[in-house]
């Protein structure tokens, strides 16, 4: 079995910013309400020439150019996304728009947590042998599912994409030193994102479903919950079945939901607020590419370097939870 290599990082947003002060124009809201509930003071929301497809392809260009990888070179792009511009799939359209002719691509759907989920994924066609280099793409584009009039759900979530190039190493350099994978969907209904339930009448007595999806339906009390038991659980699972102290960590990436679910995990696993990465106030909870893009972030500012110890874990819909333990090699900005 070989070792996985992380290498570089690419991160693209829309352009326009929504601050919680001009949402609050729309719904009865106020910069205290959000930014006290979650921690959020604005969100990125893509623009009419902006689309899942242009900001996966602008995020994984940005990695390929960092690792300094010809598209050509790459084996696999595994995008994950639950909101595809396409329901058939997104990523043969990033593969086109990279140029990258020799890579399968397709798509993964595991909401907030698919990023981890994707990247856990491409690591096993690397350890195999069977492929050599991965692009792993965490990109969504809610806002077009929410329902910009309930103030509970619109507050939280925006759009963003980020991506992770990582290539099959030696086994005594292996990168990825263990992971976690969980699901339990006798709570789906706590986040959805429903087909509606219209029908038409295609002849007398039969009938088809009509296409189409409801807007984002959340109890944010039971999620909540649901974050902050079990994620702290399976990073605790992860390090000790890794023989890792939590002290020894350097950093902990977690899926950027909301400040107070980031400060609990890190309370119950006794780190210091200082080792937390959090981008969180600025994006809003961008799904799949919370925690590609707060990783690129944190690389292009110094904060993670070579050997750096990350802790990371994915939770949300589905119900969907994970968390890997592994350490950056690649290059500093």
């Amino acid at each position: 079995m070989q070792g996985i290599r992380f290498c570089a990082t690419g991160a693209a947003l829309p352009h326009t910013s929504i601050s919680n002060e001009a949402l609050s124009q729309r719904v009865d809201t106020s910069d205290e309400w959000i930014r006290s509930r979650t921690g959020i003071t604005a969100r990125r929301i893509a623009a009419e020439q902006e689309n899942l497809t242009t900001l996966a392809s602008a995020a994984g260009r940005l990695a390929l150019e960092r690792a300094g990888w010809d598209p050509k070179s790459l084996d696999l792009i595994l995008l994950a996304t639950s909101s595809p511009d396409d329901l058939f799939g997104s990523a043969p359209r990033v593969q086109a728009q990279l140029g990258a002719s020799s890579a399968v691509a397709f798509d993964l759907t595991a909401a907030c947590s698919g990023f981890l989920f994707a990247l856990i994924t491409a690591s096993q066609y690397l350890r195999t042998g069977a492929m050599g280099r991965a692009l792993v793409i965490g990109a969504d584009q809610l806002s077009r599912w929410v329902d910009w009039n309930d103030r509970s759900t619109c507050v939280l979530f925006g759009d963003g994409a980020g991506a992770v190039a990582i290539e099959a190493c030696g086994a005594d350099q292996d990168g990825l030193l263990g992971f976690r994978m969980a699901s339990d969907g006798r709570k789906a209904d706590c986040l959805s994102l429903r087909q509606v339930a219209s029908r038409q009448e295609l002849i007398p007595g039969i009938s088809s479903q009509l296409g189409g999806f409801e807007p984002i339906a959340m109890n944010g009390q039971e999620v909540y919950k649901f974050a902050v038991r079990e994620v702290p659980a399976v990073l605790q699972e992860l390090l000790k079945s890794t023989g890792t102290k939590p002290e020894a960590l350097d950093w902990l990436l977690l899926h950027q939901a909301n400040q107070r679910i980031l400060n609990a995990v890190a309370e119950r696993l006794g780190l210091p607020e200082a080792k937390v990465l959090s981008n969180l106030a600025h994006y809003g909870n961008t799904s799949a590419a919370t925690i590609p893009v707060m990783l690129h972030e944190a690389v292009q500012a110094g904060l993670v370097k070579p050997g750096h110890l990350i802790a990371s874990s994915g939770f949300g819909a589905g119900l969907s939870w994970g968390a890997a333990l592994w350490r950056w090699s690649g290059p500093t900005p």
